[in-house]
């Protein structure tokens, strides 16, 4: 976890952007780069600036999130055309790995794309 850092929301999606691939999120596309990747996400920012992971439901499904600071942050919410109704139910990395079994492994490749990315600045 980065400690001492404020979340600059601009400046973590367009790392989120460069690194996000099909590799990350089988559902991945270029016109729509954060489909798919909310879990992820999720639990990249909980492992850098703590907070909780938090869970809402699209159309039946999970959509993960995070709260920091007691600040909501959705960096992949513009993968949906339509306005989230956010539900703020905690949840867990473990949930989130037991659901999907890939997302470990998409984990991994996102959380290593984005190490190299984040370590071109100075904190």
């Amino acid at each position: 976890m980065i400690d001492n850092i404020k979340i600059e929301k601009s400046f973590i999606e367009g790392l989120l952007l460069k690194c996000w691939s099909s590799q990350t999120s089988s559902l991945y596309i270029k016109d729509n780069p954060a489909r798919g990747q909310c879990d992820v996400t999720a639990i990249l920012i909980y492992d850098y600036f703590g907070g909780e992971i938090m869970k809402t439901f699209i159309e039946e499904q999970p959509h993960f999130y995070n709260l920091v600071n007691g600040i909501r942050y959705d960096f992949t919410v513009s993968q949906f055309q339509i306005i989230l109704n956010y539900l703020d139910i905690p949840t867990s990395r473990e949930e989130i790995v037991n659901n999907n079994l890939k997302v470990k492994q998409q984990y991994h490749i996102l959380r290593e794309s984005f190490e190299k990315s984040i370590a071109k600045y100075k904190f």
